[in-house]
């Protein structure tokens, strides 16, 4: 009897909140850590993930990732790999700055970039294509370590996971957008089949609330 190999699976997990989200600062590269609501909104996404049986852990390097990722970790005693790969968008000369600064500053940019233009973010930082090819590389590299039906935990950024979940449903760069944001500590879910990536969930496992620091800063409706 033939049987059909188990399906891998990823879960695309953003951090938890910090206080650069509140303030709708841009974060991209800059380490800023968990604030105490993030702290317990890790805590407990981590005992709902722990249920799913993951199979290995990913996590962005930058501590507000790290230390999301250590919350499941010491539930399911996996150990973390960590990855710089799986950072958010390096924002470039937003990095630090308010919706509400960068939109004074460097409007048509800014405006043009939350549209979702390929265009670096800050003028000197990445471009989503570049964000999407560096983290899925990341994934590909991880999921390559292990054998057929994987769950693999991938502890990283909104902008990031946008990014990862565009390139994998092989979405047109300019419909990445449509993707809606993930709050601060949920997840989505994807599953592979013979075809390719299938989105299962999205924006799991939170309780209604704003989605602070939609696309590392901004408002979601700037006009």
């Amino acid at each position: 009897m033939f049987l059909m190999p188990k399906a891998d699976r990823i879960v695309l997990w953003r951090h938890g909140q910090t206080d650069w989200n509140i303030n709708n600062r841009f974060q991209g590269h800059s380490d800023i850590p968990l604030n105490d609501v993030g702290v317990y909104q890790a805590q407990r996404a981590a005992q709902l993930l722990a249920g799913m049986k993951p199979t290995g852990i990913i996590s962005s390097d930058l501590q507000r990732a790290r230390a999301t990722a250590q919350s499941l970790a010491d539930l399911v005693r996996l150990p973390v790999e960590v990855d710089p790969d799986l950072r958010e968008t390096n924002g470039g000369h937003w990095e630090g700055k308010t919706g509400e600064e960068n939109r004074e500053n460097d409007f048509a940019n800014f405006v043009r970039w939350i549209d979702g233009d390929n265009s670096p973010a800050g003028t000197i930082g990445e471009r989503r294509t570049e964000v999407a090819d560096r983290a899925v590389n990341a994934i590909n590299k991880a999921l390559a370590k292990g054998g057929e039906g994987q769950l693999l935990i991938v502890t990283t950024h909104g902008g990031t996971s946008r990014c990862v979940l565009g390139k994998l449903l092989e979405l047109p760069q300019s419909h990445w957008g449509v993707l809606g944001g993930l709050s601060n500590a949920a997840w989505s879910i994807l599953q592979r089949n013979p075809r390719g990536w299938n989105l299962v969930e999205h924006n799991a496992g939170s309780i209604p609330e704003p989605i602070y620091g939609e696309e590392s800063g901004a408002e979601p409706n700037l006009r």
